[in-house]
């Protein structure tokens, strides 16, 4: 029988693990689709990569960009942000969900790495998430998208994803992503996260899922596929 869990209000079947030849055959299919996936999130450095990380929160990846191309050609650096102030960030941002928030967050972490990482942004899990706003699945995507390490962020669309499939079942985000670390071949480790993202954001949907065209529909354990 198939748990039930929910994540943010949306309920996931968890399936039971997927073998390891299948997990192959699956993320093969995925590189032969895409071979370089990429994350949607327009940055042009790692710190700007970090802002419009912690600005997704709750927030689409189109949206952000839309607001963050005008910002970042003001503020790319922490330095940059600090001198256009509070007020004049609420200005770029004030089309994001919870903007009040994250513009406090943004001003926080920007002086927490001028005056103790000399403006430069940490390439440790730790020291990311000791910023403000960062959180695990943050401070993952900029390691990931940034210095390339094989850091699995998973957000709703992997957890519905993994859960629905079997590719990496839990029954929360921690251990969703420790599936991904223990099932996925080391050679898809590094695109696994935005394969599984972009899987979900585009055809594994929460609500209507196109599962007569998914590519994967063979192995895919959800009980429910679509005709």
């Amino acid at each position: 029988m198939l748990r039930i869990l929910t994540f943010r209000g949306i309920w996931v079947a968890m399936a039971k693990q997927l073998d390891y030849h299948t997990i192959r055959e699956i993320f093969t299919r995925f590189h032969a689709a895409e071979p370089e996936p990429k994350g949607e999130l327009e940055h042009v450095n790692a710190y700007t990569l970090v802002v419009a990380v912690a600005l997704s929160a709750q927030a689409t990846d189109a949206g952000v960009n839309r607001a963050t191309r005008e910002l970042f050609k003001v503020a790319d650096t922490p330095q940059k942000m600090l001198d256009l102030g509070e007020d004049g960030l609420i200005e770029h941002i004030k089309t994001i969900g919870l903007y009040r928030n994250k513009a406090k967050n943004v001003m926080k972490l920007s002086r927490i790495l001028v005056e103790e990482y000399d403006g430069i942004v940490p390439n440790s899990r730790a020291a990311l998430q000791s910023l403000p706003g960062v959180g695990r699945k943050t401070a993952n995507v900029v390691l990931n998208m940034w210095w390339h390490y094989p850091a699995q962020a998973v957000d709703t669309h992997i957890f519905r994803v993994g859960n629905r499939t079997g590719i990496c079942p839990g029954k929360n985000v921690d251990a969703v992503e420790r599936a991904i670390e223990d099932n996925v071949p080391v050679d898809f480790q590094q695109h696994a996260h935005h394969w599984l993202i972009l899987h979900g954001r585009y055809h594994c949907k929460a609500r209507k899922p196109m599962c007569p065209t998914c590519i994967i529909r063979e192995f895919c354990q959800f009980e429910e596929k679509t005709i």
